[in-house]
């Protein structure tokens, strides 16, 4: 088993007034809130933490959300080659580039394969789906959401193993008549997660055999989820897939006492709550999601 270490790098330091009158703490609020001396602080404490992470032995592992409180990583493929370039031991795990919302998966491919050259093959490659709030900052189309998105894995999958000359893309969501990346990437195949607790998704992913993981989900999620991704794998005649074909991520809070750590959660708890919060055209209410008399029953 192995053990990975994230931070979202969220700002906790709006004033819960604002919070508590904002309609969204996604996508509309001001960034007239966010203080740049602020954000360079939080980065530069994370980043320290990723590298005491490398030296102690843990793998790492960055994420990416976009106009919100709950994370100031707008770039997940800039912080992964900061980290590939300051870490020396640790795996570094990409989870990842919301690849639904970028019009180019060829420059996603670019950019990791960049970031693998300069960690000399520590990289790993994770692909999540975006959130309502995200496609509305992105001005991404919601609909054929999920087609855009394994297609786009697909295309990066290719675009990084392909080692003979230009290829043409002519897919249903992305045309590329010249894809040929440069530098190739130093691993000759980098291994793929992918992030989701849809039984529908799930099973997907284990026909690719791809990492399964499953963020913040309840005992029967998870178990409904994992059914999912080992029952389809069955029915398509593949193998059992091995138990690190599973990964599980979860808040731990820890102090010198139990009163110290419940103090320290109830923190965590407030501030995960809190930067859920989001208005319904972030949500339920997106173009292509939802009959357009259902609008007068979302506020």
């Amino acid at each position: 088993m192995d053990a990975w270490w994230m931070c979202e790098v969220p700002y906790p330091h709006v004033p819960s007034a604002v919070l508590d009158a904002a309609d969204s703490v996604r996508a509309s609020l001001p960034n007239r809130y966010c203080d740049p001396r602020i954000s360079a602080d939080l980065f530069e404490e994370v980043i320290d933490e990723y590298l005491l992470c490398d030296e102690m032995g843990l793998n790492v592992c960055a994420t990416e959300h976009h106009a919100g409180i709950n994370s100031l990583v707008g770039s997940n493929p800039m912080l992964v080659a900061i980290l590939a370039r300051l870490t020396r031991k640790a795996r570094i795990l990409s989870l990842g580039t919301l690849i639904s919302l970028r019009r180019e998966p060829v420059r996603v491919a670019e950019e990791y394969a960049t970031a693998d050259v300069i960690s000399r093959g520590r990289l790993e490659l994770g692909f999540v789906k975006s959130g309502g709030s995200e496609m509305a900052s992105a001005n991404a189309n919601p609909v054929n959401n999920i087609e855009r998105y394994w297609e786009a894995i697909d295309l990066i999958g290719k675009a990084l193993t392909h080692q003979d000359g230009p290829f043409s893309w002519e897919g249903k969501h992305f045309t590329h008549r010249h894809v040929n990346i440069w530098p190739r990437p130093w691993q000759s195949r980098l291994r793929m997660w992918a992030a989701t607790g849809d039984p529908h998704t799930a099973a997907e992913v284990g026909r690719r055999g791809m990492v399964h993981t499953l963020v913040l989900r309840g005992p029967e999620g998870t178990r409904r989820a994992y059914a999912a991704y080992r029952d389809a794998r069955r029915e398509a005649g593949l193998p059992p897939a091995p138990v690190d074909n599973f990964a599980y991520s979860a808040f731990v809070c820890v102090g010198d006492t139990e009163e110290e750590g419940r103090k320290v959660g109830a923190k965590l708890l407030w501030f995960l709550n809190t930067s859920l919060k989001s208005a319904p055209q972030y949500a339920q209410l997106l173009p292509g999601t939802a009959p357009p008399q259902v609008a007068g029953q979302a506020w």
